[in-house]
């Protein structure tokens, strides 16, 4: 796991995880199979669970919860089974706890046949989810923006010099003697990077 130095002036950015991992925990004969995916919206949850379910599909309990949202406002946990708040709550609890979002994280349980009572149970489903972030990498993710804009080609010098100044991407380009290009940066850069063009005598934004 990387660490992500913390910068409060990021408001248009969040921390997610980089890749699908996953975990084993082990308690009495019961096994836990914890794995960690990055998602963008609820059918990519749908289209993971169900291919989970499909290979484990003898297993008693499939418990998740998930966190999307550029603000974490939306989530869900899933005890599937297992006493209320003993599996999906303590998994929510170790997405909360990394300051996580667009994560899924699914704990699959094979019973051992020995029963661990809840406080058992709530600490296996914490350890597995917990273990599946652990070997994970936390990354910062930036909210975009676009704009389109209009330029002649002898523009085209200012128009990259902003490009590599604020680190934006070329979404799109056409490029003649009259050029079109579709720009991408951060949220947060849209102010500057608008007053900056509107200073190159010419160019014509089409959309913000």
């Amino acid at each position: 796991m990387s660490d992500v130095e913390e910068d409060s002036d990021h408001e248009d950015s969040f921390l997610t995880i980089g890749f699908e991992s996953s975990s084993l925990f082990k308690d009495r004969n019961s096994k836990f199979h914890g794995y960690a995916f990055p998602v963008q919206n609820e059918e990519e949850i749908k289209a993971r669970l169900d291919q989970l379910r499909k290979q484990f599909y003898d297993a008693r309990h499939h418990c998740y919860a998930y966190i999307i949202g550029r603000n974490q406002e939306y989530f869900r946990a899933v005890d599937d089974g297992e006493p209320n708040h003993s599996a999906g709550d303590p998994i929510l609890g170790q997405i909360r706890s990394f300051g996580l979002t667009n994560c899924l994280v699914v704990v699959i349980r094979y019973f051992g046949g020995t029963k661990l009572g809840v406080s058992g149970l709530i600490n296996a489903y914490k350890t597995a989810a917990q273990l599946a972030l652990e070997s994970n990498e936390i990354i910062r993710e930036y909210v975009m923006s676009q704009v389109k804009i209009k330029f002649e080609y002898p523009q085209m010098n200012d128009v990259m010099k902003l490009v590599k100044a604020y680190d934006l991407t070329i979404v799109s380009q056409e490029l003649h003697l009259d050029c079109r290009m579709v720009l991408s940066f951060r949220e947060g850069l849209e102010g500057l990077v608008l007053e900056t063009l509107e200073q190159i005598g010419g160019l014509e934004i089409l959309n913000s």
